[in-house]
C-alpha cells in the first residue's frame, strides 16, 4: 500500500523540483473543485514544510482562480454547470449584487467549510474584476491555507496531538461555517 512517507519520498524524489509537483497537484485540486483543498494543502506542507508549502499552495489557488475565472467569463454557465446544478448557481445569485458583493465573497472564502472552488466557478460569472477578487479570495482564505500546511508539517515531524488539535479546531470551525453558509443560502432563498 502506498503511505504517507511513500508520498513524500515519491514528491522529494523530484529534488528541487518538488515544488513544481505540489504547486500541480494544487491546481488541478483548486480546477476539479470537488476535492477538498484541505487535502492537498496538509500534503504541501507534509512534503515541503509549513513555509514553502504555504507559498506554493497560494501560488497554486491564484494560478487555478484565475483560469477558472477567465474560462468561465469566456464560456458563461455552461463551464459553472459542470461543477454547480443550475439550481445551485441560481442559489448563489445574491453575488451579483455589487453592493454586498465584495463583502460576502470575502466572507464566503473565509469562513472554513465554504465550497470556495466551486464559487470561484460562479464569481467569475458576475462583473467583479479579477484583480479584486483575487485580493479578496487570496486574503480570505490566509487561516484555512496555514493551518492546514502546517497541520501537515506537524504530522511529517509526528508531532501528532498538535495536529490533532489544529485539524480538530478547524474541523469544528468548517462545521460551524458549513451551517451558516448552508442557513444564509437558504434565507435568501425565502
Amino acid at each position: 500500500s502506498f503511505s504517507q512517507e511513500d508520498f513524500r519520498d515519491y514528491v522529494r524524489s523530484f529534488g528541487v523540483l518538488a515544488p513544481v509537483v505540489m504547486l500541480g497537484l494544487q491546481i488541478l485540486q483548486v480546477f476539479i473543485a470537488l476535492i477538498p483543498g484541505e487535502i492537498v494543502e496538509s500534503a504541501a506542507g507534509y512534503v515541503l514544510g509549513p513555509w514553502l508549502g504555504t507559498a506554493v499552495c497560494y501560488l497554486g489557488i491564484c494560478l487555478a482562480s484565475t483560469l477558472i475565472f477567465t474560462l468561465t467569463r469566456r464560456y458563461g454557465v455552461k463551464l459553472t454547470e459542470v461543477f454547480i446544478s443550475r439550481e445551485k448557481i441560481q442559489q448563489l445569485r445574491f453575488l451579483n449584487t455589487r453592493q454586498k458583493r465584495n463583502t460576502l465573497i470575502f466572507l464566503l472564502f473565509f469562513i472554513p467549510g465554504t465550497p470556495k472552488d466551486l464559487l470561484t466557478y460562479f464569481v467569475g460569472l458576475t462583473d467583479i474584476r479579477l484583480r479584486t477578487f483575487l485580493l479578496l479570495s487570496t486574503v480570505a482564505r490566509i487561516p484555512s491555507v496555514i493551518t492546514s500546511t502546517f497541520g501537515g508539517h506537524l504530522l511529517g515531524q509526528e508531532r501528532y496531538i498538535g495536529a490533532v488539535i489544529l485539524y480538530g479546531i478547524t474541523g469544528l470551525l468548517s462545521a460551524l461555517g458549513m451551517v451558516a453558509y448552508n442557513r444564509y443560502l437558504k434565507k435568501k432563498q425565502s
